[in-house]
């Protein structure tokens, strides 16, 4: 299996930092973890086939982590040549039903119909979601970031990848995170930030510590966070796996269980 983040970065533009967008692929299925401004451009300049995403994974409806949805579909529609369409199912909080209604008044009809079997799925915490004929089950825990933001765990074919999304210091996801592979995680702004729904590196230390994941992949930090003393700073603080700051292209594989 192989991860890769396309977008690292947050709102801010930024060229080399795009917004929030993480694939994670195996030989049965392609699944976008976000899908935030200038992902699908990303994906194009990273040769990663976006047209064979089967899973769109929604964190939260703040544009920097859904706002190349509608472009993504209207790829789908009418960049796809009909032999390659496939199903492909939308997956996120309690009102992303509602969300691509909106998209829809605003863009077109596309959005619900576009053109190939669209399933969209509505997650609640603690109610895992899975399709055995793909290998792929997606768990999913709030956050403290918006009323509706999720934080997800994902097993596909045997190998689980988690996603902060966005979040502020919230202990249960130690627990909701162990054992990982590889985590994924937000660090949005420094320990001198007065933010309670984002994590600062004292508080993604406390998080990975618990977690304990072999791989930790830190993304969406604003300027403010000291990138070049991060890991040595989470290190200082206990975690011991080996460390990655996110940058747009990362690719890492894990390979299958034995």
């Amino acid at each position: 299996m192989q991860v890769t983040v396309v977008g690292s970065g947050t709102l801010l533009p930024d060229d080399d930092h795009r917004s929030a967008g993480h694939v994670v692929e195996s030989d049965r299925a392609m699944v976008l973890l976000d899908c935030g401004a200038g992902v699908l451009h990303g994906m194009a300049g990273r040769a990663l086939d976006w047209a064979a995403i089967s899973h769109v994974v929604i964190s939260h409806f703040h544009t920097d982590h859904f706002a190349d949805l509608a472009p993504l579909l209207w790829a789908w529609r009418h960049g796809v040549p009909e032999e390659r369409q496939r199903p492909r199912w939308i997956l996120g909080p309690r009102g992303i039903r509602n969300l691509l209604r909106t998209l829809a008044e605003a863009h077109g009809d596309f959005v619900l119909e576009p053109g190939f079997p669209l399933s969209v799925i509505e997650l609640d915490p603690g109610i895992p979601w899975e399709d055995e004929s793909l290998g792929l089950r997606i768990e999913a825990h709030s956050t403290r970031h918006t009323p509706e933001s999720l934080a997800f765990r994902l097993e596909l074919d045997g190998v689980e990848v988690g996603y902060t999304g966005d979040t502020g210091p919230h202990p249960p996801l130690g627990h909701f995170f162990k054992g990982m592979r590889l985590l994924i995680s937000e660090c949005a702004v420094s320990d001198s930030t007065d933010l309670e729904n984002h994590l600062s590196p004292s508080s993604l230390a406390e998080l990975a510590v618990a977690a304990d994941p072999e791989t930790l992949v830190v993304t969406h930090m604003y300027p403010e966070v000291d990138r070049a003393r991060l890991p040595d700073f989470l290190r200082s603080l206990g975690y011991t796996g080996t460390i990655h700051l996110g940058e747009d292209g990362l690719r890492i594989s894990l390979p299958a269980p034995t």
